[in-house]
Protein backbone atom coordinates (compact mmCIF):
# COMPACT_ATOMS: atom_id res chain seq x y z
CA UNK A 1 0.00 0.00 0.00
CA UNK A 2 2.95 2.48 0.87
CA UNK A 3 4.39 1.47 -2.27
CA UNK A 4 1.67 2.38 -4.13
CA UNK A 5 0.87 5.65 -3.00
CA UNK A 6 4.43 6.91 -3.45
CA UNK A 7 4.03 5.57 -6.91
CA UNK A 8 1.02 7.79 -7.44
CA UNK A 9 2.34 10.64 -5.58
CA UNK A 10 5.63 10.64 -8.00
CA UNK A 11 3.12 10.28 -11.38
CA UNK A 12 1.81 13.41 -9.89
CA UNK A 13 4.59 15.28 -9.13
CA UNK A 14 5.94 14.40 -12.94
CA UNK A 15 2.67 15.98 -14.23
CA UNK A 16 2.67 19.42 -12.68
CA UNK A 17 6.47 19.28 -13.89
CA UNK A 18 5.23 18.89 -17.29
CA UNK A 19 2.72 21.05 -17.25
CA UNK A 20 4.79 24.27 -15.81
CA UNK A 21 7.47 23.88 -19.15
CA UNK A 22 4.70 23.54 -21.43
CA UNK A 23 2.71 26.49 -20.67
CA UNK A 24 5.98 29.13 -21.14
CA UNK A 25 6.19 27.61 -24.82
CA UNK A 26 2.28 28.47 -25.33
CA UNK A 27 2.60 31.76 -23.74
CA UNK A 28 5.30 32.40 -26.54
CA UNK A 29 4.08 31.22 -29.29
CA UNK A 30 1.07 33.02 -28.66
CA UNK A 31 2.63 36.52 -27.96
CA UNK A 32 4.63 35.59 -31.37
CA UNK A 33 1.39 35.85 -33.09
CA UNK A 34 0.42 38.66 -31.48
CA UNK A 35 3.75 40.64 -32.27
CA UNK A 36 3.50 39.17 -36.20
CA UNK A 37 -0.35 39.99 -36.25
CA UNK A 38 0.72 43.65 -34.92
CA UNK A 39 3.41 44.26 -37.49
CA UNK A 40 1.12 42.80 -40.31
CA UNK A 41 -1.60 45.73 -39.54
CA UNK A 42 1.47 48.20 -39.74
CA UNK A 43 2.37 47.25 -43.24
CA UNK A 44 3.04 50.65 -45.30
CA UNK A 45 1.77 48.96 -48.36
CA UNK A 46 -1.45 47.53 -47.02
CA UNK A 47 -2.10 51.47 -44.89
CA UNK A 48 -1.82 53.29 -48.30
CA UNK A 49 -4.76 55.60 -49.07
CA UNK A 50 -4.89 57.50 -52.65
CA UNK A 51 -6.91 59.88 -50.90
CA UNK A 52 -5.40 61.10 -48.26
CA UNK A 53 -2.13 60.77 -49.38
CA UNK A 54 -2.37 62.93 -52.51
CA UNK A 55 -0.66 65.98 -53.65
CA UNK A 56 -0.80 68.10 -57.04
CA UNK A 57 2.80 68.37 -56.09
CA UNK A 58 5.50 66.59 -57.70
CA UNK A 59 8.49 67.83 -55.70
CA UNK A 60 8.72 69.88 -52.71
CA UNK A 61 10.67 72.63 -55.00
CA UNK A 62 7.08 72.58 -56.86
CA UNK A 63 5.37 73.70 -53.89
CA UNK A 64 7.44 76.05 -52.82
CA UNK A 65 7.84 78.01 -55.50
CA UNK A 66 3.95 78.11 -55.94
CA UNK A 67 3.58 79.45 -52.44
CA UNK A 68 6.37 81.87 -53.12
CA UNK A 69 4.38 83.04 -55.95
CA UNK A 70 1.43 83.39 -54.40
CA UNK A 71 2.78 85.16 -51.73
CA UNK A 72 5.24 88.19 -53.74
CA UNK A 73 4.09 87.64 -57.00
CA UNK A 74 1.78 89.37 -59.57
CA UNK A 75 -1.49 88.01 -61.67
CA UNK A 76 -1.32 91.06 -63.96
CA UNK A 77 -0.34 95.15 -63.74
CA UNK A 78 -1.83 97.48 -65.96
CA UNK A 79 -0.15 101.18 -67.14
CA UNK A 80 0.58 104.30 -69.11
CA UNK A 81 2.89 104.46 -71.25
CA UNK A 82 4.91 107.43 -72.59
CA UNK A 83 7.85 108.32 -74.46
CA UNK A 84 10.53 109.27 -77.46
CA UNK A 85 10.21 107.03 -80.67
CA UNK A 86 13.02 107.42 -83.19
CA UNK A 87 13.82 105.72 -86.38
CA UNK A 88 17.31 103.74 -88.32
CA UNK A 89 18.20 103.99 -91.95
CA UNK A 90 16.77 106.29 -94.32
CA UNK A 91 13.97 106.83 -92.05
CA UNK A 92 15.95 108.54 -89.70
CA UNK A 93 16.30 111.44 -92.59
CA UNK A 94 12.74 111.25 -93.80
CA UNK A 95 10.61 110.67 -90.33
CA UNK A 96 11.53 112.88 -87.71
CA UNK A 97 11.23 111.55 -83.58
CA UNK A 98 8.94 112.47 -82.28
CA UNK A 99 7.07 111.39 -78.55
CA UNK A 100 4.73 108.36 -78.30
CA UNK A 101 2.12 107.14 -75.63
CA UNK A 102 0.14 104.23 -75.00
CA UNK A 103 -1.15 101.42 -72.52
CA UNK A 104 -0.08 97.99 -72.15
CA UNK A 105 -1.13 94.97 -69.95
CA UNK A 106 0.86 92.06 -68.72
CA UNK A 107 -0.20 88.59 -67.32
CA UNK A 108 2.35 87.03 -64.94
CA UNK A 109 2.77 83.15 -65.73
CA UNK A 110 5.07 83.13 -62.48
CA UNK A 111 7.31 85.19 -60.59
CA UNK A 112 9.75 85.13 -63.68
CA UNK A 113 8.09 85.03 -66.83
CA UNK A 114 4.91 87.39 -68.27
CA UNK A 115 2.95 88.06 -71.12
CA UNK A 116 2.68 91.28 -72.46
CA UNK A 117 0.45 93.38 -74.61
CA UNK A 118 0.98 96.85 -75.41
CA UNK A 119 -0.59 99.89 -77.50
CA UNK A 120 1.50 102.39 -79.25
CA UNK A 121 1.37 105.44 -81.29
CA UNK A 122 2.76 108.70 -82.31
CA UNK A 123 2.63 110.68 -85.48
CA UNK A 124 5.97 112.56 -86.91
CA UNK A 125 6.64 115.09 -89.96
CA UNK A 126 7.66 113.47 -92.62
CA UNK A 127 9.57 115.14 -95.40
CA UNK A 128 11.13 113.21 -99.01
CA UNK A 129 12.42 114.71 -102.01
CA UNK A 130 11.51 113.09 -105.86
CA UNK A 131 13.35 113.61 -109.45
CA UNK A 132 11.26 114.23 -112.20
CA UNK A 133 13.21 115.23 -115.61
CA UNK A 134 15.94 116.92 -113.42
CA UNK A 135 13.68 119.18 -110.83
CA UNK A 136 13.44 117.83 -107.68
CA UNK A 137 10.60 118.23 -105.80
CA UNK A 138 9.69 118.31 -101.77
CA UNK A 139 6.79 116.73 -100.45
CA UNK A 140 6.21 117.10 -96.76
CA UNK A 141 3.04 115.81 -94.18
CA UNK A 142 2.62 114.01 -91.11
CA UNK A 143 2.65 109.70 -90.72
CA UNK A 144 1.30 108.43 -87.91
CA UNK A 145 2.72 104.94 -86.60
CA UNK A 146 0.54 102.87 -84.38
CA UNK A 147 1.68 99.81 -83.42
CA UNK A 148 -0.01 96.34 -80.90
CA UNK A 149 2.89 94.37 -79.73
CA UNK A 150 2.71 90.74 -78.33
CA UNK A 151 5.87 90.15 -76.09
CA UNK A 152 7.38 87.81 -73.61
CA UNK A 153 9.27 89.42 -70.44
CA UNK A 154 11.35 87.30 -68.35
CA UNK A 155 12.70 88.94 -65.07
CA UNK A 156 15.94 88.71 -64.27
CA UNK A 157 16.86 86.87 -60.56
CA UNK A 158 18.30 89.92 -58.19
CA UNK A 159 18.52 88.02 -55.01
CA UNK A 160 22.60 87.84 -55.03
CA UNK A 161 23.21 91.39 -55.22
CA UNK A 162 23.60 94.11 -52.69
CA UNK A 163 20.57 95.10 -50.82
CA UNK A 164 19.75 98.48 -52.80
CA UNK A 165 19.53 96.63 -56.06
CA UNK A 166 17.91 93.62 -55.23
CA UNK A 167 14.27 95.79 -54.93
CA UNK A 168 15.00 96.59 -58.71
CA UNK A 169 13.40 94.01 -61.12
CA UNK A 170 14.92 94.16 -64.60
CA UNK A 171 13.73 92.05 -67.62
CA UNK A 172 14.56 91.36 -71.57
CA UNK A 173 11.75 91.09 -73.62
CA UNK A 174 10.95 90.13 -77.17
CA UNK A 175 8.04 88.91 -79.02
CA UNK A 176 5.85 90.11 -82.22
CA UNK A 177 4.12 93.27 -83.45
CA UNK A 178 1.57 94.17 -85.76
CA UNK A 179 3.12 97.87 -87.37
CA UNK A 180 0.07 100.75 -89.08
CA UNK A 181 1.51 103.78 -91.11
CA UNK A 182 -0.77 106.35 -92.02
CA UNK A 183 0.41 109.23 -94.56
CA UNK A 184 -0.98 112.77 -94.62
CA UNK A 185 1.40 114.22 -97.90
CA UNK A 186 0.89 117.97 -98.93
CA UNK A 187 0.41 118.04 -102.74
CA UNK A 188 -1.17 113.77 -102.67
CA UNK A 189 -4.86 113.98 -102.35
CA UNK A 190 -5.30 110.27 -100.96
CA UNK A 191 -4.28 109.50 -98.07
CA UNK A 192 -1.51 106.17 -98.05
CA UNK A 193 -2.37 102.99 -95.31
CA UNK A 194 -0.29 100.38 -94.88
CA UNK A 195 0.66 97.69 -92.36
CA UNK A 196 3.58 95.07 -91.47
CA UNK A 197 4.37 92.64 -88.95
CA UNK A 198 7.55 93.13 -87.21
CA UNK A 199 9.61 92.00 -84.43
CA UNK A 200 10.78 93.13 -80.99
CA UNK A 201 13.50 92.95 -79.03
CA UNK A 202 14.62 95.10 -75.54
CA UNK A 203 15.06 95.43 -72.20
CA UNK A 204 13.94 97.49 -68.99
CA UNK A 205 13.50 97.67 -65.08
CA UNK A 206 10.78 97.99 -62.65
CA UNK A 207 11.31 100.49 -59.55
CA UNK A 208 8.39 99.30 -56.81
CA UNK A 209 6.52 102.36 -55.75
CA UNK A 210 3.76 102.26 -52.33
CA UNK A 211 4.79 99.23 -51.03
CA UNK A 212 5.08 97.19 -54.42
CA UNK A 213 1.71 98.12 -55.07
CA UNK A 214 2.71 100.09 -58.06
CA UNK A 215 5.99 100.79 -59.86
CA UNK A 216 7.85 103.23 -62.29
CA UNK A 217 9.54 101.37 -65.28
CA UNK A 218 12.43 102.20 -68.51
CA UNK A 219 12.02 100.08 -71.27
CA UNK A 220 14.05 100.83 -74.64
CA UNK A 221 12.78 98.60 -77.59
CA UNK A 222 14.24 98.16 -81.26
CA UNK A 223 11.43 97.45 -83.29
CA UNK A 224 12.34 95.02 -86.78
CA UNK A 225 9.98 96.37 -89.67
CA UNK A 226 9.42 96.26 -93.69
CA UNK A 227 7.03 98.43 -95.14
CA UNK A 228 5.84 97.35 -98.72
CA UNK A 229 7.64 100.74 -100.20
CA UNK A 230 11.06 99.86 -98.47
CA UNK A 231 11.88 98.48 -101.63
CA UNK A 232 10.35 100.90 -104.20
CA UNK A 233 11.92 103.99 -105.69
CA UNK A 234 9.26 105.95 -107.16
CA UNK A 235 6.00 107.66 -106.10
CA UNK A 236 2.75 107.42 -107.73
CA UNK A 237 4.39 105.41 -110.39
CA UNK A 238 6.15 108.45 -112.26
CA UNK A 239 8.28 110.53 -109.69
CA UNK A 240 11.83 108.52 -108.20
CA UNK A 241 12.74 108.98 -104.69
CA UNK A 242 16.14 110.82 -103.84
CA UNK A 243 16.39 108.47 -101.04
CA UNK A 244 14.11 105.15 -100.47
CA UNK A 245 12.15 104.69 -97.36
CA UNK A 246 14.16 102.37 -95.47
CA UNK A 247 14.54 101.42 -92.04
CA UNK A 248 13.56 100.98 -88.23
CA UNK A 249 11.95 101.89 -85.16
CA UNK A 250 12.73 102.39 -81.17
CA UNK A 251 11.37 103.79 -78.43
CA UNK A 252 12.45 104.88 -75.04
CA UNK A 253 9.38 104.66 -72.69
CA UNK A 254 8.75 105.66 -69.15
CA UNK A 255 6.05 103.72 -67.59
CA UNK A 256 3.38 103.68 -65.00
CA UNK A 257 2.04 100.88 -63.73
CA UNK A 258 -0.41 99.33 -61.34
CA UNK A 259 -0.12 95.63 -59.85
CA UNK A 260 -2.99 93.34 -58.97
Amino acid sequence: MKTTGTILHSGLLALVLAAGMLLPSLSHAQSSDQKHYLIAQNDPDEAFDPFSDYSEFDEDSDEEADVNFFRNGRFFTVGLAGGYRGFTGNFADQYSAAPSFGLFLSYFFDLRLALHLGFQTGDHAVKFSTLNAGNVTNYTGNVSMTSINFDLKYYLNTQNVTRGLADLNPYILGGLGQFYRTYTISGIDSYSRDSTMGFDVGAGVEIPLMRKKAYLGLQAAYHYVNFSDESKSYVQGTEKLEKNLSGDLYDFLFILGMNF
